[in-house]
C-alpha cells in the first residue's frame, strides 16, 4: 500500500492553506501550508482535537474538528455513518443493497491518488469510540456549485471548467457515485473544483449509468484509468473496500475505457480528447 500512496501528487497539498485557529488564539502564516503527503496524513492520524461542531448540511450528522499537534492547527470533516440496507427509498427513487459509508470516502480519495485528481484527504481514525473517516477540511473556498449557480457566477475561463467538469463525471462513473450533488462539489478561488463527500459510492453494479454524460475525457486521465488493474487497485485499497465493490470498480473500468475507444473511433480523438491545461 505504501507503493500506491507515494502516488499522491503535490497539487493536492500545495492548493491548501491553513484554515482559522479558532479558539486556539493562534496566528496564522501568510504563506500557503507546505506539507507532505505523509506529514499530512501523520496530522489528521495524531493530532489532538481541540474543538468540535456539526459539520452543516448533510444528513449524516458529520462533525467539524479542529486538530492541533501543538505547532499546527487544521481542520477536518468526520464521517462516522456506516449503514447498510436491503432496501432505501428516497423520494421517488428506490435502491437495493444500499450502503452510506465513511469507508467510501477514504477510498474515494485512495483511488484519487492513482488518476491525480482532485479529492482531499481522506484517513481512517477511531472518533467517539467508531470507525471515521478524517478528511482534510479544504482552505481557500470560493463556494460550492449551488452557490455558484445561485450567484451566477461565471469563471474567467469558462473551457477549463467544462473540462473539470467532463473529468468529474467519469470520475464518478468508475466509483458509481450516487449522490454528487451541486453542495459536494467546491470551488475553490482559482476556480479548481474539488469533489467531496463521496460515501454513497462505490456500487456493485459492473455497468455504466449514465453514458449520455460520458461526452469527453481529458487525455491523461484515460490513460490513467486504463492504466489500472486489479493488483493497483487491491493494494491501495486494502482494508477499505471489499473484493465485490473492487470487482466492480474494475468492472467499470473496463467499460468506460471501451466506451470511450468507441467515440473515438466514431468521432475522432479531437471531438473525445483533451488535454489538461
Amino acid at each position: 500500500m505504501q507503493g500506491a500512496r507515494r502516488l499522491v501528487v503535490s497539487i493536492y497539498v500545495l492548493l491548501l492553506t491553513l484554515s482559522a485557529a479558532v479558539g486556539a488564539g493562534q496566528s496564522l502564516p501568510s504563506t500557503p501550508l507546505a506539507l507532505t503527503p505523509a506529514e499530512m496524513e501523520t496530522f489528521l492520524l495524531k493530532a489532538r482535537i481541540v474543538r468540535t461542531r456539526d459539520a452543516g448540511s448533510g444528513v449524516t450528522n458529520s462533525k467539524r474538528v479542529t486538530l492541533s499537534d501543538g505547532s499546527l492547527t487544521h481542520d477536518a470533516h468526520v464521517q462516522v455513518v456506516d449503514v447498510e440496507k436491503a432496501s432505501f427509498q428516497a423520494g421517488k427513487a428506490s435502491e437495493f443493497n444500499f450502503k452510506d459509508s465513511y469507508r467510501f470516502n477514504i477510498a474515494g480519495y485512495r483511488l484519487a491518488t492513482l488518476l491525480d485528481l482532485r479529492v482531499p484527504m481522506s484517513v481512517r481514525r477511531t472518533y467517539e469510540g467508531h470507525q471515521a473517516a478524517f478528511t482534510w477540511w479544504l482552505d481557500d473556498v470560493a463556494m460550492d456549485e449551488a452557490g455558484r449557480v445561485k450567484s451566477q457566477s461565471r469563471a474567467p475561463d469558462p473551457e477549463r471548467t467544462s473540462k473539470q467538469l467532463y473529468v468529474m463525471r467519469v470520475f464518478d462513473e468508475l466509483i458509481q457515485n450516487r449522490d454528487r450533488n451541486a453542495g459536494n462539489m467546491i470551488w475553490t478561488k482559482d476556480w479548481t473544483l474539488w469533489l467531496i463527500d463521496h460515501t454513497r459510492a462505490f456500487r456493485l453494479d459492473k455497468e455504466l449509468r449514465k453514458t449520455d454524460d460520458l461526452v469527453r475525457v481529458e487525455r491523461g486521465f484515460l490513460a490513467r484509468i486504463r492504466r489500472l488493474d486489479k493488483e493497483s487497485v487491491r493494494e491501495v485499497m486494502d482494508g477499505v473496500l471489499t473484493n465485490p465493490e473492487i470487482d466492480a470498480v474494475l468492472a467499470r473500468r473496463n467499460a468506460l475505457v471501451q466506451h470511450f475507444d468507441e467515440r473515438i473511433n466514431k468521432a475522432g480523438e479531437v471531438a473525445v480528447l483533451f488535454d489538461r491545461d
